[in-house]
């Protein structure tokens, strides 16, 4: 009877344990949840903040803002203050919106100083022009431009070989920069840069899609451009041939 008694208080001591250890693994699991959801503040870049740029005028600007982040979601080495010491460094390149900013973004010297900056989503394309064909010194940095391709059409009935058109390729064209003079200043900058071929090269940002247009017209027509007035609209269904130039 009494061997039996301690078999039942063993086992009821052995549950308690057990009941005891689940209990604590689960307040220190619930210590770990609420630890990894504490708040802790870490910059987040709330705009793009260009290469060369200080700590200091990335906060000044709201380039980079403050944010409260649960902890789990901080990555190590996260900037958390812009003091004195860190306000002096430069980021060492671009910060792109919505990046969390590690303090190893920044340091004394950046790696380089991009002469252009590109639109979100566009690409960058150059395109030598001459003077004629860039409306003189008139075009700009910012200016938006019809851009016309001269070229020879697939051969059709009725129609002397070499025969020319032109049509409007790109009715709205964003320039963003003319030579080495761009949107974004840079030292230095300012001088007409001569293409190989001679004349100016200017720089458009476009869509992908419609890059590929400009860099296919650039390898097989003439190009030319013009600065588009305000609400003027050039159909590419115009189109003006050698035989139809001086038809009313």
């Amino acid at each position: 009877m009494g061997r039996r008694v301690m078999a039942v208080m063993a086992a009821v001591m052995v549950g308690l344990i057990g009941v005891v250890s689940v209990l604590f693994y689960a307040k220190g699991a619930d210590a770990r949840a609420v630890a990894d959801q504490r708040p802790q503040t870490a910059f987040l870049a709330k705009e793009m903040v260009p290469s060369g740029t200080t700590a200091a005028d990335a906060v000044a600007r709201g380039l980079i803002v403050p944010a409260q982040i649960a902890a789990k979601g901080v990555p190590a080495g996260a900037l958390s203050k812009v003091d004195a010491a860190t306000g002096k460094l430069v980021a060492l390149t671009d910060i792109a919106p919505g990046e969390l900013v590690v303090a190893s973004r920044f340091g004394t010297t950046a790696l380089g100083q991009k002469a252009i900056q590109v639109p979100s989503g566009q690409v960058a394309i150059s395109v030598s022009l001459s003077d004629p064909g860039r409306v003189g010194t008139f075009l700009t940095p910012g200016s938006r431009i019809v851009i016309y391709d001269t070229y020879v059409p697939p051969a059709a009935a009725n129609t002397p070989a070499g025969t020319k058109a032109t049509r409007a390729l790109l009715d709205d064209v964003l320039v963003i920069a003319v030579g080495s003079t761009s949107l974004t200043p840079v030292a230095n900058a300012g001088e007409p840069v001569q293409s190989a071929t001679g004349g100016v090269l200017v720089t458009v940002a476009l869509p992908p899609a419609t890059a590929a247009k400009l860099v296919h017209g650039i390898q097989t027509g003439t190009l030319y451009a013009g600065l588009r007035g305000t609400d003027t609209k050039a159909s590419p269904n115009e189109i003006v041939t050698d035989a139809t130039l001086f038809n009313k």
